[in-house]
Parts: C-alpha cells; structure tokens; sequence
C-alpha cells in the first residue's frame, strides 16, 4: 500500500511540477515575444523617421534651390521642366515618408508635428521675391525639422 502511494505522489508531483514548469515558459515565451515585437516597432519607428526627417530636408532644399533659380537676377537658369520635377518627385518623396512616420506612430504630437512640418516646408514652394522672408521661413523650417527629430526621440528611447 505505500508504494502505491509513493507512487501516486511521484506521480501527482511530476504532473505538478510539470505543469507549473510549462506556465513559467509560456509566460516566459509570451514577455519574449511581446519584447521582440516591441523592439521590432521601435526599430521601425527610428527608420520611418529618419527617412522622413531626411526626406523634408532634400524637398527643403530644392524648394531654396528652385526660390534662387526664379527670384535671384544674376541667375542665367530658370524655372525648366527637370527643376520642377525635381521638386514633385522630392514632394512625393516626402510626402510618402510621412505617410509611412504616420502609420507607425502612435503619438498625436508626432502625427501633428509631421503635418505641420511637411505644411511649412511646402510654403517654399509659393514664397514670393523677398529674400527676408525667404531667409525667416528657411530659419522656421530647419528649426521645426529638428524639433521633429527631437520630439520623435524621445518616444523611441
């Protein structure tokens, strides 16, 4: 009889033991998994980023190129078709990584920001002759992209 016994709680501790053993490892595997994908978002979130604060940057400068092209009288170019398709492919460009910052933000400061910041840059694109406000809305783009950047570091630390 004690060896049945014995061999009931050999039995019963196994099955116990086993059974706490695979709780541990799947909370174990699930806080892994969960890390792993948070970390793969974040990944995305800098790339989706930069890409975008790289973007505004390169849409930024043709716009300054194309405002000296047509408002500076010592330059012999002017507005031609390469020029200009080079600015609606640097829009598209941008335009495409922000859509991307968007989809893999989930901040409503960033998705505003990236708005505003893709808005301000496009008024290159229509600023008039005077090279003071040229020179302010050149200061207030730079200053908002790297507001941009600084705000999106800090939700990917």
């Amino acid at each position: 009889m004690e060896a049945v016994v014995a061999s009931i709680v050999a039995v019963i501790g196994t099955l116990l033991g086993s059974g706490i053993t695979h709780v541990f490892q799947r909370r174990a595997s699930d806080r892994s998994e969960r890390f792993a994908r948070a970390e793969r978002l974040r990944q995305e979130r800098i790339d989706a980023y930069c890409a975008y604060a790289g973007a505004l940057l390169d849409y930024r400068r043709v716009l300054v190129h194309r405002w000296f092209v047509l408002h500076e009288e010592d330059r012999c170019d002017e507005d031609s078709p390469e020029l200009r398709e080079e600015v609606y492919k640097a829009r598209y460009t941008a335009q495409e990584a922000m859509f991307r910052a968007q989809m893999v933000s989930d901040d409503p400061e960033i998705l505003d920001r990236s708005e505003r910041v893709m808005s301000e840059v496009t008024e290159l694109h229509w600023l008039p002759g005077d090279r003071d406000t040229l020179t302010a809305l050149r200061a207030t783009t730079r200053q908002e992209i790297r507001d941009f950047v600084a705000a999106t570091a800090r939700v990917v630390r």
